[in-house]
């Protein structure tokens, strides 16, 4: 693609109006830019439950009805990320709308009448546009309101208000790992978090459930995340970041709550892992598709409660290894009948997900679905899952 292919220069324009771009002129921003080429497009974003894809609003232009995920083509393309074509009519091509890899959303593009859809130079300059739509969703959304309010079916509580606010994006990946989470459920939240970051080639994972229910958890979790991030951030261990977040929250209150934690460091170039298990399930750790083991090391009381235990575990991950982190909402689910979700049918489900070759972030909409199905109906308990993948060719890297 040359620097006069009219798709750069669709590129360039939707880029020139992206300085100065409300959140909510972004639709007619990119069905303006993409004028020139005879194209017009409808964006989608995934809904906080990530059940459906919800049309982003544009003024003058009726609205569509939100597509489901599971039950349709643009499902598809959604959540394997891959352009579909489909012949209409009208004839047009759902192109995945990611920012970095985390899935947001879909563009919904129809070519000029007789276009051939799989055309290389058209499927290429709606990739392009669609990666900065993808870009523009995830740097306008904290300037407006019609971004989020199109990703909600309906309104949400304080507390998710206040913990979705606080959480990093779902799915990060490098040349040398992967890192996705989802949480449900999403408009009633708990006090489940969890928490990432990369540099240096060392991944930092939390994952958290603060005690109770409601406002008053999520209050707690919002503490011990701050109190973490803030410790980690000035250079301190595992044993160093789980003391700071002792002290603040028994410098907040009296009354012996707590947050259940893993907090681990992972060294993507040795496979080398450190965890510290407060009070919280084990990660489980799968290997060619099964799980082969439970993390049980490292335990301490859970943070906020006094414990003098400084001992962290180790353990060294093979190449292609992955890391499932859950919170206990997930193994306890109950179905009408009483019966636990259980640790062996999270393991079963996530091997046959990953056998199926699924990107990580689709094994966990898919796990975190089938623990809402076992249930039956809402979630009593919040249920987070967080997936880290090491990668293969960085892996091997490390091999002796």
């Amino acid at each position: 693609m040359t620097a006069t292919d009219p798709w750069h220069a669709a590129l360039a324009d939707l880029l020139s109006r992206s300085h100065r771009l409300p959140p909510d002129e972004l639709s007619a921003a990119v069905n303006a830019a993409l004028r020139p080429v005879g194209v017009s497009a409808v964006v989608y974003l995934v809904d906080a439950e990530q059940y459906d894809l919800r049309p982003l609003p544009e003024p003058g232009r009726p609205l569509p009805e939100p597509l489901s995920i599971d039950a349709s083509l643009a499902g598809h393309a959604f959540t394997h990320v891959e352009v579909h074509a489909s012949h209409g009519p009208p004839p047009r091509l759902w192109v995945p709308v990611v920012d970095g890899t985390d899935r947001l959303g879909l563009l919904e593009v129809v070519p000029p009448p007789g276009a051939d859809l799989a055309d290389g130079a058209l499927q290429d300059g709606c990739r392009l546009i669609a990666g900065l739509v993808g870009h523009l969703v995830a740097s306008k959304s904290p300037y407006g309101d019609v971004l989020h309010r199109a990703r909600r079916s309906r309104p949400m509580d304080v507390s998710a208000e206040l913990l979705w606010q606080l959480l990093p994006p779902l799915t990060f990946a490098t040349p040398d790992a992967a890192i996705s989470a989802i949480l449900e459920p999403c408009y009633e939240v708990g006090g489940d978090a969890f928490d990432y970051s990369l540099d240096a080639g060392t991944v930092k994972l939390a994952i958290l459930d603060g005690v109770g229910h409601g406002l008053p958890a999520v209050l707690t979790t919002s503490v011990a995340l701050a109190a973490l991030r803030a410790a980690r951030r000035g250079g301190a261990d595992l044993g160093a970041t789980a003391r700071a977040v002792d002290a603040a929250i028994a410098a907040q209150w009296q009354d012996a709550r707590f947050v259940t934690a893993v907090l681990a460091e992972f060294d993507t170039g040795t496979g080398q892992l450190r965890y510290l298990n407060a009070g919280h399930p084990p990660p489980l750790v799968l290997r060619r598709g099964r799980a082969v083991r439970a993390l049980s090391g490292g335990r301490r009381l859970p943070l906020g409660l006094p414990d003098d235990r400084l001992d962290t575990a180790s353990v060294r991950l093979e190449p292609g290894d992955r890391l499932l982190l859950h919170t206990d909402g997930v193994v306890e689910a109950r179905d009408p009948a009483g019966d636990l979700f259980g640790l062996a049918r999270l393991a079963d489900l996530a091997e046959r997900h990953i056998a199926a070759g699924l990107p990580s972030p689709e094994t966990l909409r898919r796990l975190s679905h089938a623990v809402a199905a076992h249930q039956g109906g809402p979630l009593r308990d919040d249920a987070t899952l967080l997936l880290v993948e090491w990668n293969r060719a960085a892996a091997s890297r490390a091999e002796p």
